[in-house]
């Protein structure tokens, strides 16, 4: 375990010589307070582990606890680990999100970690179509969309170590063995260690001192070639921290087969069963299925997986996902893993009455707004997971249901109509019956022409737009073609010879390395009027912090041009040479913002734009601009 703490300056100096490998990134998260120097190892962007491996701040360490003042009562890390059989996509992000939900509602500080066994460093890189969308943190790291689930759930602001890959822990070993031959074990599986209980004590809840309990996932299934050094990790880890600070449920599937509609247990013990071969018992079993378990089958699960009844949870389909909490809460799985922990002492009963009345609220909604989404990957529905779940927190408070329509940008091209006339038709007849138009993020140049056709179709019928990130570029590109007659203009990221530029390549970007090369993460955007939609729905601030990613921007020469024919930037960078946020003032709602506020949407503080944009589509948005400008 690690401990904060306060080092005099004499002993900082005695450690100069252990610090020099750090001493670069370790200058700026020192603070001399009187004759003492704090370690803020939460503000750290340099790995936790490196720094307190350095400042011998293990709790085993040698040095004597005279030498230095704690400045939080030293306490063990509990470690919740969830882990996946039988099948993937069964829901461990969403159950390891509920059961960090149950514990935070017990009284307990939760913090996260997500394993993702994959070769690759970060999910920067990965298509939507196979990994769904990637989520942007406050710190830039690009990384699981279950990240996203977490930050949701339990309302924390993760960092970029808190995912943690196979690229990740490979790009760690640097040459640090001097000449031995690295292996798997125990270098591998000691650097997965590390990092686990390093990143565990780095608060995520905006408090003090480290959480109390961290819910780890791991990816995949039991069984995957990628995942065993990570298995083995866990394995050592559970029995280097002790049984009453370590609680592993297992997730997975109880399927349906034949007419009969028999709940099979067998993929179910044979997942057990490897498990348990590679030295890990669960404690827990969450069972996915679509109706409840009948008892019988609980009772063979417990007498061939050796788990206690009562320690089989069934998670069966629900109407929407904020049930799972309460699905766990009505099985006592908080009773269970707080058993495990030996936390039963210290924790209160689940107060989980604003979880349940969201849940059901949305369960009793009758009316409906119809959203028409139209992006590129509208195949596969997780590449715009996050931008889902901000239009349903922004729907809930509104009271009204989200009825998404996705149509495919490709088919509203004038080409489609005549390759496949019937998708085109179809793609049309559903924007014209949509009540707003939304245009999210995506890269190349596939399906533009039908984004431009949307923000056109919004532009010159006042249905209400929004336009995120290439959202705002294809309203920027539509509005100089249309209005300015610039027919050929364009973005270089789709045509590097336009001879109208309206979106160009970021100067500091680079055009041969893609990952990690992009503008990334938390960035401030200034108003430059508070006399604005977007400015009134944030509350009228002079600035606002949302997360990005991209690398083409609103070219800074065009900006007067389009100003000078109504289309507003009403929010730039602290330069003022980046645009931000654009509006069209002669519209009732038309709206693009170069970042992606649906990242900080959370089911309780929908985003401030995507509340907007459905009280627009809902005929309420001028009334609650009045309300909130009048303070009620």
């Amino acid at each position: 375990m690690y401990k904060f703490a306060l080092l005099s300056k004499s002993q900082y100096a005695s450690l100069s010589k252990s610090l020099s490998a750090v001493r670069s990134p370790l200058a700026g998260l020192l603070k001399f307070q009187g004759n003492s120097t704090r370690v803020e190892l939460s503000k750290s962007s340099f790995p936790c582990r490196t720094l307190t491996q350095a400042l011998c701040l293990r709790t085993n360490t040698q040095t004597s606890s005279s030498d230095y003042h704690t400045q939080s009562e030293q306490r063990e890390m509990k470690y919740v680990l969830v882990t996946g059989g039988v099948v993937s996509g069964l829901g461990k992000g969403v159950t390891a999100s509920s059961i960090g939900v149950v514990l935070k509602a017990c009284g307990l500080r939760v913090t996260s970690i997500k394993i993702d066994p994959y070769l690759n460093t970060d999910a920067g890189t990965m298509s939507p179509f196979e990994h769904g969308e990637v989520f942007v943190l406050d710190d830039g790291g690009e990384v699981d969309l279950d990240l996203g689930n977490y930050e949701r759930f339990l309302d924390v602001t993760l960092t970029k170590d808190n995912n943690i890959t196979t690229g990740k822990i490979f790009q760690e070993r640097k040459g640090d063995y001097l000449g031995k031959t690295v292996q798997v074990v125990p270098h591998i599986t000691d650097a997965i260690k590390d990092w686990i209980e390093s990143v565990a004590v780095i608060p995520v809840d905006g408090k003090e001192g480290p959480a109390d309990v961290c819910v780890i996932e791991l990816g995949g299934t039991v069984g995957d070639i990628e995942s065993m050094p990570f298995i083995e990790a866990l394995r050592q880890l559970s029995f280097s921290v002790g049984q009453d600070n370590f609680c592993l449920v297992h997730v997975s599937l109880i399927p349906v087969i034949g007419v009969v509609g028999e709940q099979k247990t067998k993929p179910t013990q044979h997942s057990v069963r490897e498990l348990r071969a590679l030295g890990l018992t669960p404690h827990l079993l969450a069972c996915r299925s679509a109706q409840p378990l009948l008892e019988n089958v609980k009772e063979k699960l417990s007498q061939f997986c050796h788990v206690p009844a009562s320690n089989i949870l069934n998670i069966h389909d629900v109407p929407n996902i904020w049930h799972i909490p309460l699905l766990l809460r009505n099985q006592n799985a908080h009773d269970a893993i707080l058993k495990q922990l030996n936390l039963l002492s210290i924790a209160m009963p689940p107060a989980l009455k604003d979880w349940t009345m969201m849940a059901e609220t949305y369960d009793n909604l009758t009316n409906s707004v119809r959203i028409a989404m139209v992006g590129k990957y509208v195949g596969l529905t997780d590449s715009y997971l996050s931008v889902v779940k901000a239009l349903l927190h922004a729907c809930i408070a509104c009271s009204v249901k989200p009825s998404i329509d996705w149509i495919a940008a490709s088919d509203l091209e004038e080409d489609s109509a005549k390759l496949t006339p019937e998708a085109h038709a179809a793609a049309w007849e559903t924007l014209k019956n949509a009540a707003c138009v939304l245009v999210p993020g995506g890269f190349g140049d596939r399906g533009v022409r039908g984004m431009i056709l949307a923000a056109k179709y919004a532009r010159e019928n006042n249905i209400p737009y929004l336009g995120i990130c290439l959202g705002m570029q294809i309203a920027v590109i539509e509005f100089a073609r249309s209005v300015l007659s610039l027919e050929r203009a364009d973005s270089n990221e789709f045509n590097a010879n336009t001879p109208d530029p309206v979106v160009i390549f970021m100067p500091e970007g680079s055009r041969t390395h893609m990952g990690s090369t992009m503008r990334l993460g938390s960035r401030r955007t200034l108003f430059h009027t508070t006399n604005c939609i977007t400015a009134k729905l944030y509350g009228n601030p002079q600035y606002v912090e949302e997360r990005h990613r991209h690398r083409y921007e609103v070219n800074p020469e065009v900006i007067e041009v389009l100003e000078e024919n109504g289309l507003k930037f009403v929010g730039k960078d602290e330069t003022g040479k980046r645009m931000e946020i654009l509006e069209l003032p002669s519209h009732p709602f038309y709206i693009g913002v170069q970042f992606h506020p649906e990242f900080k949407s959370r089911p309780r503080r929908p985003s401030a734009l995507f509340l907007g944009f459905i009280l627009a589509a809902t005929g309420k948005l001028e009334a609650h601009l009045k309300s909130h400008q009048n303070g009620v």
